[in-house]
C-alpha cells in the first residue's frame, strides 16, 4: 500500500534509519527536523501518516501534535509519536495530545509497518468521506461543523471480557471518565455486540486467543459494526496476535498491566475518530437525500457524479499518485424490455441493475445513474486490473441471475456492456476519462454485448456506427 510518510525528528541518524526502512517498503518518505518545519510540511505535502519524535528543541512533539489535530484541514491525518521515553505518563500525554499511536525506540519493524498500514487504511477511508463532503459544499450545501474537535468523553464502550477482576477494573476506570460501559462475557455474541451500538468495542484476549480474533473478524464483517473502532487488550507475548489483528481491521491494542490513564486516552482517541467519521457520513447522507439522488434507482444522479468526478480528478492533478478508474455501464437491448413488458418492467430492471452494481463495488466507490439505461462507477485509487475484476464480476452476475418482474411470474435475462477507462498522462480532465470509458463501452456493444472491454487502443476510439440499446 503506497503512502507518503512524514518523519519529524531532530536526530539525523534516526531519520536516516526510518527512511531506509520505510523506503524498502516502497513508501514515499519526507522529513523535517523542527516543529515549525513539520507543520509546514504537513500543510504543503499532505502526508498520509506522520511519525513524530517527542523530544525536539523549541516546539516539542506534543505541541506539534496538538497543532495538527486542532487544524480542521489536518485533524484526520494519523500521528504516531516515537520517542526514547518509555514511561506510561509519556504515552498517555501523547495520546491526550491527539496522537493516534505511541511507539518507543528502538521501534520493532513489524510493529511499525503494521501500525502504518492500519493507519493508512483508516486515513484513506476518512479521506473519501471528506472528499464527498467537499463535493457537497461545491453543490451549495453549507458545512455542518464536521471538523469541530471532539473531546472523546461520554462514550459508550462495549467491553468483551470473561475475567471477573479485569472487567471490573476496566469498567471502573472507564466509568470514572464518564463513559457508559456495557459488558459482554460471551465471545460468540457478535450479534449482541452489534445491537448494543457502542462507540468502541474493547476485547480482552483470553487463554483461547483464537476466539477473540474470530470475534474481531466477525465484527468487521457485520454491517452494524464494520466501522466501529476495536481496541484489544493482551500480554506482551501476544504481539504477533496484535499484528494480525491490525491486519484484520482492529484499530489499536493495549498491553497488560493496564494503566488507567493510557486506557482512557486510547479509548478517547477511538471515540473521537468514530464521532468524526459518523458526522462525515451523516452529513453526506443528509445532503445526498436532499437533492442528489436519482428517484428511481436511489443512486447518485448525474449532477452529483459530475461534480464528484471533477473533485477526484482535481486531487489527482494536484499530486495524487494513485489512478482513478471509471466504469461506463449500459443495459443491453433495454428498449426491447420496455416494448415487450412495459415501462413498469423497465423501471424494475433499472432498479435491480442499480442494486447489483452497489452489491459488487466497494464502499468508497461511487455509483451513479448517468442517464436513461446508462450507469457509471467512479473508483478512486484503483488500478485497472481491480476495476476490470469488479466489472467482470458484475457482468457475470447480471447475466446469470434473471430479473423477476414485479407484476408477473416472468423472469428476464438482462445483460450489460461495460467499458473501463483509467487515468493516465493523456487524460487531463473528467471529460477525457468519460470519453474513453464511453468509447470502451461502445466497443463492448460492437463486439456482441454482455462483456467488459477496457479502453480501446487509440486508433479505435472513434466509430461511426450507432448501435441501438
Amino acid at each position: 500500500m503506497s503512502a507518503r510518510i512524514l518523519i519529524v525528528d531532530d536526530n539525523p541518524a534516526s531519520v536516516k534509519m526510518l527512511e531506509a526502512k520505510l523506503s524498502r517498503e516502497y513508501y514515499d518518505v519526507i522529513s523535517a527536523d523542527k516543529g515549525r518545519d513539520a507543520l509546514k510540511a504537513v500543510a504543503e505535502d499532505a502526508p498520509d501518516v506522520i511519525l513524530l519524535d517527542v523530544m525536539m528543541p523549541g516546539m516539542d512533539g506534543f505541541d506539534v501534535c496538538r497543532q495538527i489535530k486542532k487544524n480542521p484541514k489536518t485533524t484526520h491525518i494519523p500521528v504516531i509519536m516515537i520517542t526514547a521515553l518509555g514511561g506510561r505518563d509519556d504515552r498517555a500525554a501523547g495520546l491526550q495530545a491527539g496522537a493516534d499511536d505511541f511507539l518507543t525506540k528502538p521501534v520493532d519493524d513489524t510493529t511499525l509497518f503494521a501500525r502504518v498500514r492500519s493507519l493508512v487504511r483508516l486515513k484513506r477511508m476518512l479521506e473519501q468521506w471528506r472528499l464527498r463532503e467537499e463535493t457537497s459544499e461545491k453543490l451549495g450545501f453549507q458545512p455542518d461543523g464536521v471538523d469541530i474537535i471532539d473531546s472523546g468523553t461520554d462514550g459508550h464502550i462495549v467491553l468483551v471480557d470473561d475475567s471477573t477482576v479485569q472487567k471490573a477494573n476496566i469498567s471502573e476506570a472507564l466509568s470514572a471518565d464518564n463513559d457508559r460501559v456495557s459488558i459482554v462475557e460471551d465471545y460468540q455474541a457478535s450479534g449482541q455486540i452489534a445491537d448494543l451500538d457502542g462507540d468502541v468495542v474493547v476485547i480482552s484476549l483470553t487463554t483461547d486467543v483464537d476466539v477473540a480474533m474470530r470475534l474481531a473478524s466477525r465484527l468487521r464483517s457485520i454491517e452494524q459494526t464494520r466501522q466501529v473502532p476495536i481496541l484489544m487488550i493482551g500480554e506482551a507475548e501476544d504481539l504477533g496476535h496484535f499484528i494480525k489483528a491490525l491486519e484484520l481491521g482492529v484499530n489499536d491494542y493495549l498491553l497488560r498491566p493496564i494503566d488507567d490513564q493510557e486506557l482512557i486516552a486510547r479509548v478517547r482517541t477511538q471515540v473521537r475518530r468514530k464521532r468524526y467519521q459518523d458526522r462525515l457520513q451523516a452529513n453526506f447522507l443528509q445532503h445526498l437525500s436532499m437533492a442528489l439522488t436519482d428517484g428511481l434507482t436511489g443512486l447518485h444522479n448525474r449532477r452529483y457524479f459530475s461534480t464528484h468526478l471533477e473533485s477526484v480528478m482535481n486531487r489527482l492533478r494536484q499530486g495524487g499518485d494513485q489512478p482513478v478508474s471509471l466504469l461506463m455501464i449500459d443495459i443491453d437491448h433495454f428498449k426491447a424490455v420496455n416494448d415487450t413488458y412495459g415501462h413498469a418492467a423497465g423501471d424494475k430492471v433499472l432498479h435491480e441493475v442499480a442494486l447489483r452494481i452497489l452489491r459488487n463495488i466497494r464502499g468508497f466507490d461511487l455509483a451513479a445513474r448517468y442517464g436513461g439505461e446508462e450507469f457509471v462507477v467512479v473508483m478512486p485509487d484503483t488500478p485497472i486490473e481491480v476495476a476490470l475484476a469488479v466489472a467482470d464480476r458484475l457482468c457475470g452476475k447480471m447475466a446469470s441471475e434473471p430479473v423477476a418482474l414485479s407484476d408477473s411470474m416472468d423472469k428476464i435475462t438482462v445483460t450489460l456492456s461495460i467499458g473501463v477507462a483509467i487515468s493516465h498522462k493523456g487524460v487531463k480532465t473528467s471529460e477525457d476519462l468519460l470519453k474513453e470509458a464511453d468509447a470502451a463501452m461502445y466497443e463492448a456493444k460492437r463486439q456482441g454485448r454482455n462483456q467488459v472491454v477496457p479502453k480501446p487502443a487509440a486508433d479505435a476510439w472513434v466509430t461511426s456506427e450507432v448501435l441501438p440499446g
